[in-house]
């Protein structure tokens, strides 16, 4: 969790909301910023003395703080998904550039957003380690200058691994590597899960919903994150794991009535097209 707005119904902020590093003979601050709707998303229950949220003022006082500290620039890493950091950038002024998630864009270069005290840099770089975002800063004493950016991919077969970490996650594996392994098919195209209304493996786990509930509509959260599967590739147990094993998803079979179901999708829609970004949950429908 990223701090800025995490706050301990008994005793303030949950986690510290920043840290001050010296790199290169430069006073960087990282500030963190946790997605504002976790309650929402996620079951209550893995928070329950938590309140999260978007609060301008209190990032403001954060950045205010650290600038306070003699820093040299100040980064936010964000989950608060793209269109929430390019409002929450025109909105804070003293941040130089942030980092953000949550809606997994491979954003290619920085947007600048003007705000009242310079400029901010926004971006995303993707998810499930895709790209690596880099980004060099040119500082002065108290400013940063100027700036480079790549959005580098990431080709993991072309990687060499690190030997220790490559131990270990063999090892972890081996009891479930057969079980992981298992030939459930063969895909007879692209299976991805990046559309803002659908992908090919999001049909996919609708269809196999409906089969197995005998039901005449599924609905299945959309994440827009995961690997994809390339036509012609084996689908195993683990590429379905990688698509729907999230702890704490239920499924269940009910009945709905037609108001029901618009008044969902409508509710979906707004959180992921309202025009004020500060109401987008982001996802897809």
């Amino acid at each position: 969790f990223g701090d800025a707005p995490v706050y301990d119904e008994d005793t303030g902020h949950a986690f510290k909301p920043y840290t001050i590093k010296e790199l290169n003979g430069k006073r960087i601050a990282v500030i963190g910023q946790t997605f504002p709707y976790t309650p929402i998303a996620n079951p209550k229950r893995f928070i329950p003395n938590w309140s999260f949220g978007i609060k301008d003022a209190e990032m403001q006082k954060i950045v205010d703080e650290v600038r306070a500290k003699n820093v040299d620039a100040v980064i936010v890493i964000s989950h608060n998904g793209m269109d929430v950091d390019l409002k929450m950038a025109a909105q804070v002024s003293g941040i130089d550039a942030i980092l953000g998630g949550h809606t997994h864009g491979g954003v290619p270069q920085p947007v600048v957003i003007n705000n009242a005290g310079g400029k901010t840099l926004v971006t995303n770089a993707g998810s499930n380690g895709k790209f690596l975002a880099v980004l060099d800063l040119d500082i002065g004493k108290g400013k940063v200058n100027g700036y480079g950016y790549k959005l580098l991919p990431i080709f993991a077969n072309l990687l060499e691994a690190d030997k220790e970490m490559q131990s270990l996650i063999t090892k972890e594996r081996a009891p479930y590597l057969a079980k992981l392994q298992t030939k459930l098919g063969v895909a007879d195209e692209l299976l991805y899960r990046r559309g803002n209304f659908n992908g090919t493996f999001d049909q996919v786990i609708c269809d196999a919903l409906r089969e197995q509930g005998d039901a005449q509509i599924s609905l299945s959260p959309g994440f827009r994150w995961g690997t994809s599967i390339l036509p012609g590739q084996d689908i195993t147990l683990e590429h379905v794991m990688d698509q729907t094993a999230t702890t704490y998803s239920e499924t269940y079979v009910r009945e709905m009535s037609g108001k029901d179901l618009k008044l969902i999708m409508e509710d979906v829609a707004d959180n992921l097209f309202n025009t004020d970004p500060y109401y987008q949950h982001g996802g897809d429908m």
